[in-house]
């Protein structure tokens, strides 16, 4: 495509569809460096799930408010949102592979971090080792989802972006799995009772317990270590960009107005912020719908979630292939309102058939998040970058809907909660039909490989 093109119509084109079976779902020379990516989608949901159940961990180990522990979800996606937009400068200036690399080393270094806030035996301690580590996984993961999209032609990049993202719910299994069998029995195993015990008895039994939480972060800090020198000596392909560089926008447009112009970009961050505050909000009331519901007990909502989380990994790789016969869009569309449809039926039938139904959530979210990405972003051109920062950014949508969720939980139930995340589904059900009724909306098809 000529650089003089304008912005504006590249936007309006559909892209370009070779005949099926033209297309591969990465580009040549690139399939090392797309392995080792789908390795860093894994790794980050290997943080975040082993970090949600650090919440009711940190609150039995320092005896502190549900508020004060849940300082732990606001670190972790605080950070997401801080540390988005210098991703982006880091990106723009520099590259992905530097960006990935920045990312990995910060994420590496909050978790080692854990070692001696272990030792340190404070919350605030913690609590900074987790926000470096989250802000490393920041900047990953503003970099990686990008990256990806450009290793391979631009007619399967929400495919390939979809089988990338497969990977990252194997992570947050393995992270609930690691928390579940290293983590939490320990602290269970160790109850801390300040009335019962002298100061040394419970600095030994806190020590204990830090100690538990310590382990797998510090076996995540060098799988983190391990991807990164992977990274650093895999020679990265040259990546072609359309419009590659800031200085090909005319004069009266800056990355700032070229976002705010593309109503796709716009609305899809607005999608993105409701599609992860909907996620989180399912995935964390699960249990204390399953309680009120069925009297369900916690071992039974873990075990729920983490069939929630199974349903969502291998619906991940189904969508996958569907989209490479069916329209992404139409795909999303049909899914979000099946979401919404699931979360109505939750909040009247608060039984079995309702659990199953909270539960089955988890197959219309596997979809949602790359797809609101790679259509988001198509077309930005330099802005892509930026772009990127903002849907990551988003994100900061999983810590504040849920305190919404919990205050309905409060105030009502568990099952009248679940109009939040049916309004959010709603909202990304909206977004795919505006993209299918767009000029020149997004028509993917991916060709099979």
């Amino acid at each position: 495509m000529s650089e003089s093109v304008d912005l504006r119509q590249a936007e309006s084109r559909p892209p370009a569809t070779e005949p099926k079976g033209k297309d591969p779902l990465v580009g040549q020379g690139m399939f090392v460096l797309f392995v080792v990516l789908v390795a860093c989608f894994t790794a980050w949901g290997v943080a975040a799930d082993l970090t949600t159940p650090m919440v009711a961990g940190f609150k039995r180990i320092f005896e502190m408010s549900t508020f004060q522990a849940s300082l732990v979800q606001l670190a972790y996606f605080g950070a997401y949102f801080l540390l988005a937009i210098p991703a982006a400068f880091i990106n723009q200036k520099w590259g992905y592979k530097t960006g990935l690399l920045c990312g990995l080393g910060l994420a590496a270094i909050g978790a080692f971090g854990f070692y001696p806030a272990s030792k340190i035996m404070t919350y605030e301690a913690f609590l900074v080792a987790l926000f470096a580590m989250a802000a490393g996984c920041s900047i990953l993961e503003t970099s990686a989802n990008p990256y990806v999209i450009a290793l391979g032609p631009e007619s399967t990049a929400t495919r390939r972006l979809n089988f990338a993202q497969a990977f990252n719910p194997l992570g947050t299994n393995i992270g609930v799995l690691l928390a579940a069998t290293l983590i939490l029995p320990k602290l269970e195993d160790n109850p801390v009772d300040l009335s019962a015990l002298s100061p040394e008895q419970l600095h030994t039994i806190r020590a204990g317990q830090l100690g538990a939480v310590m382990g797998p972060y510090l076996g995540l800090a060098l799988v983190l270590v391990t991807i990164w020198v992977t990274i650093a000596f895999q020679k990265s392909p040259p990546i072609r960009e359309e419009f590659a560089d800031e200085g090909e926008l005319s004069a009266d447009q800056s990355i700032a107005k070229v976002l705010w112009s593309r109503k796709r970009y716009r609305f899809g961050v607005i999608a993105q912020f409701f599609n992860v505050a909907a996620q989180v909000c399912c995935w964390t009331y699960i249990i204390q719908y399953a309680q009120q519901a069925i009297n369900g007990s916690l071992a039974l909502g873990g075990y729920l979630l983490q069939i929630s989380l199974l349903i969502f990994l291998a619906s991940r790789f189904f969508m996958t292939w569907l989209i490479g016969r069916v329209r992404a869009t139409k795909v999303l569309a049909a899914l979000g309102f099946l979401a919404v449809l699931l979360c109505v039926f939750a909040m009247i039938s608060p039984n079995m058939a309702g659990v199953v139904a909270v539960v089955a959530i988890s197959f219309c979210l596997s979809l949602m998040f790359p797809t609101i990405y790679g259509v988001a972003l198509q077309g930005l051109g330099p802005a892509t970058k930026f772009g990127a920062a903002g849907l990551v950014m988003a994100i900061v949508g999983g810590a504040i809907m849920p305190l919404v969720q919990g205050i309905l939980i409060d105030k009502t139930s568990a099952a009248f909660s679940f109009i939040v995340p049916a309004a959010c589904f709603a909202v990304v059900a909206l977004y795919a039909v505006y993209d299918l009724r767009a000029p020149g909306g997004s028509a993917v098809l991916a060709s099979e490989a």
